[in-house]
């Protein structure tokens, strides 16, 4: 009814190669500097409907989270490091912007710790990542990456941990001398 629709059974993600994660977010310190923390929380939708609009920069999906009434994140899949460095240091991407704002007030002084930041960036080679999906619509690496069902990745974890791109489950990675 809402949403993606649902995938009956038993579903893996569909990823190949390494896998790039970005989590990022904030936490509100003192609630009554809403002047401080409200720029930084309406930041993050406006950078994601700009990547929205414009896929070649590598955004592939995102899921939206709170960790606490204090403290709200993103995990990001993108196609790649570099892609994602792309676009942090782009001058005319809304994100250039909005950390020259933070940095602004840092320096000013006028930061003073109603608000944090953060971030963690993750590049997960192939073969160091695994999912299981059960009567799910895609979801997370899934919804990024695609669905398959889990037979063809294996439907044990570690054969699935153990997949490789042009493998079977069961079958060892082929080695390059």
């Amino acid at each position: 009814m809402f949403g993606k629709p649902m995938a009956a059974g038993r579903t893996t993600a569909a990823a190949e190669g390494d896998v790039v994660v970005l989590l990022i977010g904030m936490r509100i310190n003192h609630f009554w500097a809403v002047h401080h923390w409200l720029p930084a929380f309406l930041a993050m939708p406006r950078m994601l409907r700009e990547l929205g609009n414009d896929p070649v920069r590598g955004l592939l999906g995102h899921v939206l989270l709170t960790a606490s009434p204090r403290t709200y994140y993103v995990v990001q899949y993108w196609e790649s490091k570099e892609k994602l460095y792309a676009y942090a240091s782009a001058s005319d991407m809304f994100h250039h912007r909005a950390w020259a704002m933070i940095n602004g007030k840092e320096k000013a002084g006028k930061v003073q710790g109603h608000v944090g930041i953060w971030h963690e960036t993750y590049v997960v080679p192939e073969g160091s990542y695994e999912s299981i999906y059960a009567d799910m619509p895609a979801f997370g690496l899934a919804a990024a990456h695609g669905q398959v069902p889990l037979e063809r990745r294996g439907r044990r974890a570690v054969d699935r941990f153990a997949y490789r791109s042009g493998t079977k489950p069961g079958r060892a990675p082929s080695s390059s001398a």
